[in-house]
């Protein structure tokens, strides 16, 4: 008869079982990976008076970060980006909550401070602890160039013309944060060859080892050069001096640009 095998047996020895959650991790990490990219760009937009262009950079494998850009059934262009508070993959789930809320809302008209409002509303119905986000939500009008936007504590946009550069409209409160929020409708006047970036505070903020930061520093000055480039060609030249800037070093948090130019 043959004897059973000691229950101590059946068991993983330790080397194997840290191997096997290694694995796991990866493999979760791998997913996280693959979801989160499906919710954001795959490429810019080209169309009529304007181009847009994205980039996106976590500090993990995933990021808070978040940013998205469609075409609405008027012919308007909409643009949002927000950043989580907190990083990885909890700051991703929280993001991508945010995501499907503003997707199931954005195509309530030309309202941005509207929507802004609605995702106030609906975060802080079910709150969760230690959890809100900086979001922006913006509108362009191919046909008069008019751009519309609200802004929930994120960075100010900055508008680069005839090589000079601004910032565009306020900020406001962080959505999630407080019930009843309101917000700001900021509308400004674009013409051809204007360029206005959009980021997250992961850019403004990046430091270099003097401890300097970019956006203090270099970013408007960088950015003001922007208006004869198309909107790729800006988002790469803003991203290749902030490498140069950063001397080689790694951010401390995810960033996100988003560059629109008119044409």
């Amino acid at each position: 008869m043959p004897t059973s095998k000691p229950v101590n047996a059946l068991k993983p020895k330790p080397a194997e079982a840290t191997l096997n959650c290694a694995c796991s991790c990866e493999e979760y990490a791998r997913e996280a990976r693959l979801i989160q990219s499906s919710l954001l760009p795959t490429k810019g937009l080209c169309q009529q008076s304007v181009e847009v262009a994205f980039r996106f950079i976590p500090f993990a494998d995933v990021g808070g970060d978040f940013a998205d850009v469609f075409v609405l059934p008027d012919g308007f262009i909409g643009i949002y980006l927000g950043d989580v508070v907190g990083k990885g993959l909890p700051a991703a789930m929280y993001s991508a909550l945010v995501m499907g809320i503003l997707r199931g809302i954005h195509k309530t008209g030309t309202d941005t401070a509207r929507v802004l409002a609605l995702l106030n509303a609906r975060l802080v119905q079910r709150p969760i602890s230690g959890r809100f986000c900086s979001t922006l939500y913006a509108l362009f009008n191919p046909d008069t160039r008019e751009l519309i936007f609200s802004n929930a504590g994120m960075p100010q946009p900055l508008l680069a013309s005839e090589n000079l550069c601004r910032p565009l409209g306020e900020g406001g409160l962080p959505s999630a944060l407080l019930p009843g929020a309101t917000y700001e409708r900021h509308v400004v006047q674009l013409a051809p060859g204007d360029c206005v970036l959009f980021a997250t505070d992961g850019l403004h903020e990046l430091r270099n080892p003097q401890e300097d930061e970019f956006c203090s520093v270099q970013m408007e000055e960088v950015w003001a050069r922007c208006s004869n480039k198309s909107a790729a060609e800006a988002v790469e030249l803003v991203f290749d001096r902030m490498l140069s800037f950063s001397a080689g070093g790694s951010a401390h948090d995810d960033i996100t640009a988003v560059v629109l130019k008119v044409f």
